[in-house]
């Protein structure tokens, strides 16, 4: 398999989203270290509830901002709390478990955290109304992500020294951020729209802040704005593919010859009978002839992944979503036409 020049992955690679179900920190990190041999993961595991999941994950990385858990969600706290310490003595497991499975190990790792126009839409302030409506409060949670990331990155490679750590940033809800759809606390109206600009400014630091390691931007929602994130300065974006409209074709096709990487979400990631892996990949062959890209480009532009996180899927099911992505992954490296 050869080495792709412009990513820190081999041509064919196929990862996982980031959540996996159950609860058991050691389980989940052999089997997505097992299972991705070449790329692996830090998982999320949601099911052990709030400050597991990924919004609690990545408000336990926060620096000098804190949170606790209402009825209603996330809300911004004056100090650090038990659910704070609840996040971060998770992520404390999730990262010893990941150290003891990858000894030795050399190639990407990818890390997740949510983006911060996510978090925006998620983290309440103390009056109710989510972060999102109050520009200073966006930019503070912009800083503070970014302070964090850096320490958390520097955690990663500190404890596995081989790892060339990628970041993935997920951001679920920008596009109902860049579309005015994120509702106030009412549910009557809805937040503004966010310039553009800001949104993809917010977006370019945090890329930043990963000090030259690869930043993929993850969307599991229609509509993934390309270009901005492309602008933004990310190395890969991660989308479901089977959201994908033609409309879409003329955005893909230049961030394939820019140089940007697809994660394709192509493998479902709740039970059910899978294909075979060629023809879970088949979408993509067909995206690329009717973009008219080179058969050269494919297994190396292309990284294979589950459509979602897998969170809710049973455990034998996600070892065997997995396999199947690098199988499928396998295929494209082995026959692009």
């Amino acid at each position: 398999m050869s080495e792709n020049t412009r990513h820190k992955w081999a041509a064919g690679a196929a990862t996982g989203i980031g959540s996996m179900p159950g609860g058991d920190a050691r389980e989940a990190a052999k089997t997505v270290t097992g299972s991705l041999e070449d790329f692996p993961h830090l998982p999320e595991l949601p099911a052990r509830g709030p400050g597991a999941d990924m919004i609690g994950r990545t408000l336990g990385l926060l620096v000098e901002l804190y949170a606790h858990v209402e009825p209603s969600g996330w809300r911004i706290s004056d100090r650090s709390g038990r659910d704070t310490r609840r996040s971060r003595s998770w992520l404390g497991e999730d990262l010893d478990a990941l150290e003891e499975f990858t000894q030795g190990y050399t190639g990407p790792l990818k890390v997740s955290a949510v983006g911060p126009w996510t978090l925006a839409a998620a983290l309440e302030l103390r009056n109710g109304e989510v972060a999102l409506g109050d520009p200073g409060a966006c930019r503070d949670l912009t800083e503070s992500l970014a302070e964090g990331l850096r320490g958390h990155l520097a955690e990663v490679r500190r404890r596995v020294p081989g790892a060339e750590v990628v970041l993935q940033l997920d951001e679920p809800s920008l596009t109902a951020v860049l579309q005015g759809r994120v509702r106030t606390a009412s549910g009557y109206r809805t937040h503004r729209a966010v310039d553009r600009a800001v949104v993809e400014g917010a977006l370019r630091d945090l890329v930043g802040v990963a000090d030259g390691a690869p930043v993929v931007v993850h969307s599991c929602a229609p509509e993934v704005p390309f270009a901005l994130l492309r602008r933004a300065g990310a190395t890969g974006i991660s989308f479901d593919a089977t959201l994908l409209t033609e409309r879409e074709d003329e955005v893909l096709g230049e961030a394939v010859e820019g140089g940007t990487a697809l994660f394709a979400g192509v493998v479902p990631g709740v039970d059910g009978r899978l294909s075979d892996p060629a023809g879970s990949v088949m979408g993509v062959r067909t995206l690329w002839r009717r973009l008219g890209l080179a058969p050269g480009l494919l297994a190396e532009s292309v990284v294979v992944t589950p459509s979602c996180g897998l969170a809710g899927a049973s455990p034998a099911y996600a070892r065997e979503v997995l396999a199947h992505c690098v199988r499928a992954a396998r295929s494209l490296a082995d026959n692009p036409e």
